[in-house]
């Protein structure tokens, strides 16, 4: 016969184990939806990304908006930036850069407003994925990969004359053997002499 202590024990066991099932859960859902993660697939390979929407939510927002609705597909990678194509630079930097180019397209969203390294906290390190823009507020659909720690695209950082850095709102956390692929592709200056195709960018949604 099963006493009362022991019934108590068990029930306590189980109100432990269903608290902590629904805690995880919870936990496993938020981070689905404050640090989605992103597969970019392009001709040289699988890029995956986590998108920081928690810490950069204006910028992660606008990121997604062109996931969602398959507008980065058919762009590109189309300039990289090394140590040996930018002589004329004093401040020196190593990225990749996609999107649409610097041509208008009817498929590109309207400019978002500038999040800075100093309010979001997601500096420029290897495999940050962030912003490109010309002035404060301009940045839409251009993006750019470091390659590397790129403390001078941070908010202070000496690369942007206006000193305000650039919109970094995620990371790559699988594929920067392909990000270092592209790098190394010809170019003309900094300019791909074959742009690397964007096949296809989706969410994952594990």
């Amino acid at each position: 016969m099963v006493s009362n202590h022991n019934i108590l024990v068990q029930a306590a066991i189980m109100l432990v184990l269903s608290f902590s099932f629904t805690t995880c859960s919870s936990v496993g859902m938020s981070n689905r939806i404050n640090h989605p993660k992103v597969v970019m697939h392009t001709e040289l390979g699988r890029i995956v990304l986590e998108i920081d929407a928690e810490n950069a939510p204006v910028t992660a927002a606008n990121f997604l908006k062109y996931v969602d609705e398959n507008r980065f597909v058919g762009t590109s990678f189309y300039r990289v930036v090394r140590m040996d194509n930018q002589a004329n630079e004093d401040v020196k930097i190593e990225v990749i850069q996609g999107g649409f180019g610097s041509e208008e397209n009817p498929l590109q969203l309207p400019t978002i407003d500038h999040e800075t390294t100093a309010n979001t906290g997601i500096i420029h390190e290897n495999g940050t994925i962030s912003m490109a823009r010309a002035e404060i507020g301009s940045a839409s659909s251009e993006f750019f990969i470091c390659i590397g720690e790129q403390p001078q695209l941070d908010y202070m950082g000496k690369r942007n004359p206006d000193r305000e850095g650039f919109a970094a709102f995620g990371h790559v956390i699988k594929g920067m053997n392909v990000v270092r692929k592209i790098q190394e592709q010809p170019a003309d200056g900094q300019m791909l002499k074959t742009p690397v195709s964007i096949t296809k960018v989706k969410r994952r949604l594990f």
